[in-house]
């Protein structure tokens, strides 16, 4: 296929960067690669404004999500200020001519996809988005714009779409059997409409001469818009479902997977998209999580398994990424390598760890000759003169220590627990906890970062206030309220809830588990709405109940509801270490500023993020801090934040203090896992433990055991794939280190270990540079 060459604005990024367009025949799609996702979406608007200047009265298609955050912000800046002397200069500086700002109301406007059924002023809709971030905020014509909102189209007159699709749930079989009922009557010309909007729509695309550029993202199963894996290349718009990595991904718009894996799609097809033949055509992709796709979409041949790999028919198509997005594009991991100035000893375990994983053998099994035959590690051997005993003398040693250490017991330590959201320090690493807690001159404190809000459905809300009123109707509450047992001052009640619940847990009695919920629901009313009296309780329960079966799921909470699912949030993580004997003055709730719900939130501040964080280390004075780790990118947003207030709040702790011996533990979950090499503590998880993190899990936080909010690799709890991730990471050690370094150990923890956590110890200035670095890739940071 001809390859052309790059613009102006990609000539000048791929000059700032150490790569090549492009690496064939391994690549088949050209990429330029930039250091973090501001200057993603940095690049993304260059290009974008570049190609409006070229292309006045073209055809835009631009994506949604929180993907494009960046390069909408980028795009309305420049936009903005584009006649300021400073701006001027640096549109100069990155190839843009100095020309006239662009005629934005030039533009003709294409909508990508929308869910189906969905009204369009609701704020999780893509054509609110679209109004809101394009629309009002690039200052495009709407009249030019094609904008997909079919919310009465086939829909009878004195219907709305919520009641001819209850519950919103579309049976696509009406289109090809005969309808039973009056109601299967109306759908079936309902879809049929729709299917008629598709092509109508389809035809009104090519009729101004088809998408001439257009920007998207990627999804983890390779989709472009909502053409999910195995799309046909010939598709155009149409009516469809999607498979369970898209609905997993798209349960935090619309409220939970429940609602989402039920949820029709409309979406332009991949022919559509290709049907211009010298369109640019342009995926942005940011973070290592999405990296495996990214990979797949970029080195394999024209496979509807990938759909992004139909992009190889235009000349014009470019994957745009963040190096962590990047990171397993594989000849230019071997470039990388090659143009190291020192290779270290990092190096030497990732690349003899990759080898050995993708050969399934042992590394003291690996032979010299193999390894000079492999180019990554031959480079590793040539650069460090070492001979192959010696890297895998260095490697192995080092993962037996990590082994070993993670096997030895801790005593006399003050542990700070730490997790973004209510279940994450768990489904990372409960089975250490686990023995930790054993130990008695160990101090434990459960910190949570944020009140997690987001992650409580309207649908358990609803089933919480039901329960709630059941109770309330058997007059068990007047005698506890007169004795001040709902006080929220009351500290000894508040850990009675919790005994209550557990005391029903261990007797299997539904109804003690359901009265202690009650008991907790009650108490929070009582605190968020200031209301003692149960017959005003009573009214503002019957308000609540209608608010949740009303609003649509997935749209903004009010301030108070939000302080509702938060505290419910809470109750479920004092639950989870009242299982383990810890009362809730060990559980710290701190509820930092910068989560809001919004799809673009604020970074951290001082005194909302940071100064609450600091007086929490002054109170505690940790010999151990716990941090979500996650890398660049991957992992959601609330973990790098968080991260950072730890960061910023340790800095000021220690320049107080003079303490400069804390420990990090490092660790992440089931957002994304280390690599092997990027872990130094390997601690043994055995069936019991692994039972206990699924026990406590699904009794425990019951607002997460239907899983709602579910990571695209499972369709279950957080829990059992906690546990795969786990025995995962126990395959590849094994491997690794063989099976008699487990079968045959001395240690009994070793050998009744069938899975491992992955942990990343740390210093504190080893922790203060990692933060820095992980800055530099997510913020633009001079």
């Amino acid at each position: 296929m001809e390859q052309e060459t790059p613009s102006r604005v990609e000539e000048l990024f791929l000059k700032r960067s150490r790569y090549d367009f492009f690496y064939p025949p391994v690549e088949k799609i050209k990429a330029v690669i930039v250091d973090n996702f501001p200057l993603l979406g940095k690049l993304t608007a260059l290009r974008f404004l570049e190609w409006v200047q070229a292309n006045p009265g073209g055809v835009i298609s631009l994506p949604t999500g929180k993907t494009p955050e960046h390069f909408i912000k980028w795009t309305e800046y420049f936009l903005n200020n584009w006649n300021k002397k400073e701006v001027q200069k640096e549109l100069e500086e990155n190839s843009i001519g100095l020309k006239p700002v662009p005629d934005m109301k030039s533009l003709s406007f294409v909508q990508i996809d929308e869910f189906y059924p969905i009204l369009p002023k609701q704020q999780n809709s893509f054509y609110y988005y679209i109004n809101k971030y394009y629309i009002s905020g690039f200052g495009l014509d709407k009249k030019k714009a094609l904008l997909i909102d079919t919310s009465r189209t086939g829909v009878p007159e004195h219907y709305d779409i919520e009641l001819l699709f209850p519950d919103f749930r579309v049976d696509l079989s009406l289109r090809c059997r005969y309808p039973k009922t009056h109601l299967e009557v109306l759908q079936k010309e309902a879809i049929l409409a729709v299917d008629q909007y598709c092509t109508e729509y389809e035809q009104k695309i090519r009729d101004i001469g088809g998408i001439g550029f257009f920007l998207g993202g990627i999804g983890p199963d390779g989709h472009i818009g909502f053409n999910i894996s195995g799309s046909d290349f010939f598709s155009t718009t149409r009516l469809t479902p999607v498979n369970y990595e898209t609905a997993a991904a798209a349960a935090g718009d619309l409220g939970g997977i429940e609602i989402s894996r039920n949820r029709l799609v409309i979406t332009i097809g991949l022919s559509t998209i290709t049907f211009k033949k010298e369109a640019v055509a342009i995926i942005i992709a940011a973070g290592e999580a999405k990296a495996g796709i990214v990979a797949r979409a970029i080195q394999n041949g024209q496979n509807i398994k990938y759909p992004a790999t139909v992009l190889q028919k235009l000349t014009r198509a470019r994957f745009f990424l963040t190096e962590g997005a990047a990171s397993r594009l594989t000849e230019r991991n071997y470039f990388k390598l090659k143009n190291k100035e020192q290779i270290t000893e990092q190096d030497i375990r990732f690349n003899l760890i990759n080898y050995c994983l993708e050969q399934e053998k042992s590394i003291g099994s690996a032979g010299e000759a193999e390894l000079r035959k492999d180019r990554f590690t031959q480079e590793i051997l040539a650069r460090t003169g070492k001979d192959a005993g010696q890297i895998k003398d260095l490697v192995e040693s080092g993962m037996r220590t990590g082994l070993n250490k993670g096997a030895q017991p801790l005593k006399d330590t003050v542990i700070l627990h730490t997790s973004p959201h209510h279940d994450d320090e768990m489904l990372g690493y409960l089975p250490y906890i686990t023995r930790l807690v054993r130990e008695s001159t160990n101090k434990h404190y459960f910190a949570y970062m944020t009140s997690g809000f987001t992650a409580v459905t309207n649908r358990y809300m609803l089933s919480l206030l039901e329960n709630l009123k059941y109770f309330l109707d058997l007059n068990i509450f007047k005698p506890l309220i007169d004795k001040g047992y709902f006080d929220p001052a009351n500290a000894k009640a508040r850990n009675e809830d919790i005994y209550h619940f557990l005391e029903g847990l261990a007797a299997e009695n539904e109804y003690i588990k359901n009265e202690a919920k009650a008991f907790r629901l009650f108490r929070i009313l009582i605190e968020v709405l200031e209301e003692t009296e149960i017959d005003g309780l009573m009214n503002r329960i019957n308000e609540m109940i209608s608010y949740f079966q009303t609003q649509y799921p997935g749209k903004k909470d009010l301030e108070y509801i939000q302080s509702i699912k938060g505290m419910v949030r809470e109750f479920e993580a004092e639950l989870l270490w009242g299982y383990f004997g810890f009362e809730t003055s060990s559980v710290k709730h701190l509820r930092l500023g910068f989560y809001t719900g919004d799809i673009f939130t604020k970074q951290p501040e001082m005194e909302e993020d940071i100064l609450p964080v600091l007086d929490l280390l002054k109170q505690v004075k940790p010999d151990v801090v716990t941090v979500a780790l996650d890398p660049e990118g991957s992992g959601p947003d609330t973990h790098y934040k968080v991260l950072q207030s730890i960061s910023e709040a340790l800095k000021l702790y220690e320049k107080e203090t003079g303490r400069n011996n804390i420990r990090i533990w490092g660790y992440r979950n089931v957002w994304y896992r280390f690599h092997p090499a990027d872990a130094n503590l390997y601690i043994p998880a055995s069936l019991n433990s692994l039972s206990i993190l699924n026990h406590a899990f699904l009794n425990c936080f019951g607002s997460q055991k239907d899983a709602s909010f579910p990571s695209y690799e499972y369709d279950g709890p957080f829990s059992f794939l906690a546990q795969k991730i786990y025995v995962e990471q126990y395959r590849m050690i094994k491997t690794l280190l063989g099976e008699g370094t487990f079968y045959n150990n001395p240690h009994p923890m070793i050998r009744a270990s069938r899975g491992l956590v992955f942990l990343k110890e740390l210093s504190l200035e080893e922790f203060y540079q990692h933060s820095m670095e992980l800055k530099k890739l997510t913020e633009l940071v001079k």
